[in-house]
């Protein structure tokens, strides 16, 4: 059996939807391609159950999809399955060559009318990766039974700085709403460095935040380390294997870090951690009652990020030891 999973983007996603990918793998045994954007292919090559990864683009998309589309049309699979839900999936879906077309209940943008079959209706009463497990349902399979760990994944080796404990941060999403101050995360770390000198933090990140890891550097010279833009997609999950707890804002790393069961601590403010927080157990987030929560918006419409500022930096590491079965003094 051959079956194509479609989910373009992004990497939180991605990560969501994979507990059903594995599901798939694990009651099947079949053959399992993923297309996705090429920037997040690495991250897909890195999954277990996955044989093989096409790419589909979201740029040059002119000069691109010729290619893109010969390789999508090479196989013919038992089994299309779409679990991104938008129209620009549902196409890729409908170009496949499959006997057998299957969309998410989550479908939206009009994508529902390309699917010759659908996963049930609509339903955004729980979180991400288990509205995805209505394709399960749907196709007669069981849900998983557990949550993902390192088995799941094809690590890569990588030399992990020494601490005790060891915790990363990641300082920076894509929203600056969802963005916890980088003036709060540098307090942070020289609370956590006076209480705890032997502990080590690891900030990662892309090469774009690079100034921010070295703002949070500055504060705490002797413990933080730097690794924004140092580490590939695969190297940064093999390192937030070895962490004991990730604190973070509501971003892609947080879904690295419980995908490969490390606890994370997470900062919320617009979004809701019912929705997209991190998935499986021993986990926690952190988020004010504010009227205006949650609001959903990139940027904050009132202009102060209260949601967000109004979280103290005591208040996290104190969770934050609590996790690690530690006391603050």
């Amino acid at each position: 059996m051959r079956i194509l999973v479609v989910k373009l983007s992004s990497l939180g996603d991605i990560l969501h939807v994979l507990p059903t990918v594995c599901a798939l793998k694990a009651q099947t045994g079949a053959s399992i391609d993923w297309v996705v954007h090429p920037e997040f292919a690495a991250i897909v090559r890195c999954f277990a159950a996955v044989d093989n990864v096409l790419t589909f683009p979201r740029r040059k998309f002119f000069g691109e999809f010729r290619r893109s589309l010969r390789e999508l049309r090479k196989v013919e699979y038992d089994l299309v399955i779409d679990l991104h839900g938008l129209m620009k999936s549902a196409i890729v879906t409908f170009l496949s060559r499959a006997k057998r077309k299957v969309g998410p209940s989550y479908a939206r943008e009009g994508s529902a009318l390309l699917y010759p079959e659908r996963a049930g209706r609509m339903h955004r009463d729980c979180h991400a990766a288990v509205q995805a497990f209505d394709t399960l349902d749907y196709l007669g399979y069981e849900r998983p039974q557990r949550d993902l760990n390192p088995s799941d994944f094809n690590l890569s080796a990588i030399e992990v700085p020494h601490g005790a404990p060891l915790i990363a941060f990641a300082p920076v999403s894509r929203w600056d709403s969802k963005n916890w101050p980088v003036s709060h995360f540098a307090a942070l770390a020289s609370l956590i460095a006076k209480a705890r000198p032997n502990a080590k933090i690891v900030v990662v990140g892309g090469k774009a935040d690079i100034i921010v890891g070295n703002q949070i550097v500055v504060a705490a010279p002797k413990s933080v380390v730097n690794l924004c833009g140092k580490t590939s997609i695969a190297e940064s999950m093999a390192l937030l294997s070895e962490c004991d707890l990730l604190i973070a804002n509501d971003t892609g790393p947080v879904h690295m870090a419980a995908a490969v069961g490390t606890r994370c601590l997470v900062v919320f403010g617009p979004t809701r951690p019912d929705w997209t927080g991190p998935f499986g157990n021993g986990h926690r987030t952190i988020m004010k009652s504010l009227p205006c929560q949650p609001c959903l918006r990139h940027t904050c419409p009132k202009g102060t990020k209260e949601c967000m500022t109004a979280i103290s930096p005591e208040e996290v590491m104190a969770q934050a030891f609590e996790m690690l079965g530690e006391g603050v003094e």
